[in-house]
């Protein structure tokens, strides 16, 4: 076909035909680049917004004071989310009221984005909402502090020894679960927020206390920062290497080890 065209022609067909191969080979790439950079990538992490705290299984919001306490001193605002019912229901529904929070919050300042700091499960709660339930396009940074990122055996042992006393919660933070490997497949750490881990090697509710570090995050113990802190589970709210690291990682700059133990 292309022999019975004149030559000018030709060239026109060749160069249309040009064209539309770099136009297309062109998407590919965009596509590639929208796939490796991830939903989130546009989050700014150079504006610090509004803090969200997520408590721990259970729900209690008194433990956290001592973290309302810092961020209010340190000028920002501070959202102390509370979870659905006794705290001990399913996780996933606890990280849609995660997920509602951070949508209030952000309406009610105005901010580009929102830092998250969970406590306990509050931390899976965090990971939760930034994998399944829109987290990754509006959260800046994500700080798990004691959380049992790969499950905790205490909830194993409790499964298996009193079921009855063993919820939804307790069962999914088994290290065997269906929600903890969905939450730790492919990227443990998908992209869009900063995330950070956070946990003393003395913590006897999440053991091992490692489960609480995740592949691609600022993993910090308490005793890295503060070598003689004997910190326990109940009492990373309140320790002042966690102080510490919480100024070192929520400011404008990129997230960093503190250098001292005080804030």
């Amino acid at each position: 076909m292309l022999s019975a065209l004149s030559p000018a022609r030709r060239r026109l067909v060749w160069g249309i035909g040009a064209l539309a191969l770099a136009v297309v080979a062109l998407s590919a790439l965009f596509a590639v680049w929208q796939a490796q950079s991830g939903p989130g990538a546009s989050v700014p992490q150079d504006e610090p917004g509004p803090v969200l705290l997520v408590p721990g299984y259970g729900g209690s919001t008194a433990s956290l004071t001592p973290l309302v306490r810092q961020l209010d001193a340190a000028g920002r605002d501070v959202v102390v989310v509370e979870l659905v019912g006794d705290g001990r229901g399913d996780l996933r529904l606890q990280a849609q009221v995660l997920a509602d929070a951070a949508v209030a919050a952000l309406d009610e300042t105005g901010a580009a984005s929102v830092d998250v700091v969970g406590y306990s499960a509050g931390g899976v709660i965090a990971r939760s909402w930034v994998r399944d339930f829109g987290g990754a396009v509006v959260a800046r940074r994500v700080v798990s502090l004691g959380s049992p990122n790969h499950g905790t055996d205490l909830a194993d042992l409790g499964r298996g020894v009193t079921p009855d006393s063993c919820p939804v919660a307790c069962q999914q933070l088994a290290p065997d679960s269906e929600f903890i490997a969905r939450l730790n497949a492919q990227d443990e750490t998908p992209s869009g927020p900063a995330f950070v881990a956070v946990w003393t090697v003395f913590d006897e509710v999440v053991t091992p206390p490692d489960s609480a570090r995740l592949d691609g995050a600022l993993n910090l113990t308490v005793q890295s920062i503060c070598s003689q802190s004997r910190a326990r589970h109940g009492d990373l709210p309140g320790a002042p290497a966690v102080a510490a690291i919480l100024s070192s990682t929520l400011g404008a700059g990129p997230p960093a080890a503190p250098r001292t133990c005080r804030r």
